[in-house]
Order: structure tokens, then C-alpha cells, then sequence
């Protein structure tokens, strides 16, 4: 079961921070909203998750048979 978890864990790991920082903002909305509310969220969320550089890096890593390369966030503050 380690082994599958490790797995797991590697490849989300080696998505875009943004992406799955945001992938666990919308869980953590939609948990606790309407799903009218929580679409509405998300698509406001989504229009400005999408960095070019992310975008960019992922295109090219593909095109040149490499795994993508993303940026660290920083630190990411919550109560502000």
C-alpha cells in the first residue's frame, strides 16, 4: 500500500503547484457550499489559475520528452 501511496504522492507532486494548490481550495469549498454556489466559484477561480509559464513548461516538457518543470508558490498565507 506504501508503494501505491508513494506513487500517488510523486505524481501529484509533479503537476503545476497553482494547479494543485487550487485543485484543494475547490475540495475544501465545495465541501461546505450548494453546488451552484461551488461552480460558481470555480469558474471564477479558474479564470485566473491558468499561468502561461505553467502552461508553457507543460507544452514544451511534452514536446521535447521530459517531465515539466514548475516554479515553487511560496508560501501561501490563509486568514487574510
Amino acid at each position: 500500500m506504501l508503494s501505491g501511496v508513494h506513487e500517488i504522492a510523486a505524481e501529484i507532486a509533479s503537476k503545476s503547484p497553482l494547479a494543485v494548490h487550487g485543485t484543494k481550495e475547490m475540495v475544501l469549498y465545495t465541501r461546505d457550499h450548494t453546488v451552484e454556489n461551488s461552480l460558481k466559484y470555480i469558474a471564477a477561480w479558474q479564470t485566473g489559475m491558468f499561468q502561461p509559464g505553467d502552461m508553457a513548461e507543460t507544452f514544451v516538457a511534452k514536446s521535447e520528452g521530459r517531465e515539466p518543470k514548475f516554479d515553487d508558490l511560496g508560501e501561501i498565507r490563509r486568514g487574510i
